[in-house]
């Protein structure tokens, strides 16, 4: 079995001179960063008293569980001859929010769009959405569903 490790750094940058003084004293953007990679600006989701401008933790775990299907299923259709030329993805997810303020994600659903260039390959480019999210190291990772309603059409 091979293993694979990510390091990645997280800096708060919302200690506006106060620090958490009081929970309405902070800013709750952050900056994440990789060695040789541009910064990632991130705050918490609005209604937890976050900068919309920036990306939050929820919204990034729906675009990575997107980004994980699209590369496996790219990968699956360039070893099955199928030439995708367009591909794109609404995802969307739902998280409920627990008494104790707490929570977790109820699902997410995955909505991509795909232009393939071969007509008679529509019916195997729509199968192998179920090999990507079975391979995706990412859906595999989750206790929620993540459900994939893909639309391919021909170029």
């Amino acid at each position: 079995m091979k293993t694979h490790q990510y390091q990645l750094h997280l800096r708060w940058t919302g200690n506006t001179g106060t620090g958490t003084s009081s929970y309405n004293a902070y800013s709750r953007d952050y900056e994440i960063t990789a060695e040789g990679k541009p910064p990632l600006y991130g705050s918490a989701d609005p209604a937890f008293k976050g900068d919309s401008g920036r990306f939050n933790p929820e919204e990034m775990l729906v675009a990575s569980l997107a980004a994980c299907h699209k590369l496996w299923y790219l990968h699956l259709c360039s070893e099955a001859g199928i030439t995708v030329v367009a591909y794109e993805d609404e995802p969307k997810g739902q998280m409920v929010q627990t008494p104790d303020g707490g929570g977790h994600f109820e699902w997410v659903e995955l909505r991509p769009r795909v232009m393939i260039l071969e007509a008679g390959k529509q019916p195997q480019a729509n199968q192998l959405h179920e090999r990507a999210h079975g391979l995706c190291f990412i859906a595999n990772s989750c206790n929620f569903p993540v459900r994939c309603a893909p639309q391919t059409q021909v170029q």
